[in-house]
């Protein structure tokens, strides 16, 4: 039996057929790929977090001592 996947675009909600011939998937074009890669790269999208860490808690001009 073969059964065909469907989901929804992640920015237009349009029905995308999962398989090889989707190329954009999950999106159903290039533009609302673009659309979602831009979204995260202004920071409009983040994956949540509980933490109150900085990038740089862990950071330090000293270096390294190996010996």
């Amino acid at each position: 039996m073969n059964d065909v996947t469907v989901v929804n675009c992640p920015t237009c909600g349009k029905q995308v057929i999962w398989d090889e011939l989707s190329t954009w998937r999950p999106f159903c074009s290039k533009r609302c790929q673009l659309i979602d890669l831009g979204e995260w790269a202004a920071e409009e999208k983040r994956i949540p977090s509980s933490s109150d860490l900085n990038d740089s808690d862990d950071w330090s001009e000293q270096p390294l001592d190996n010996h």
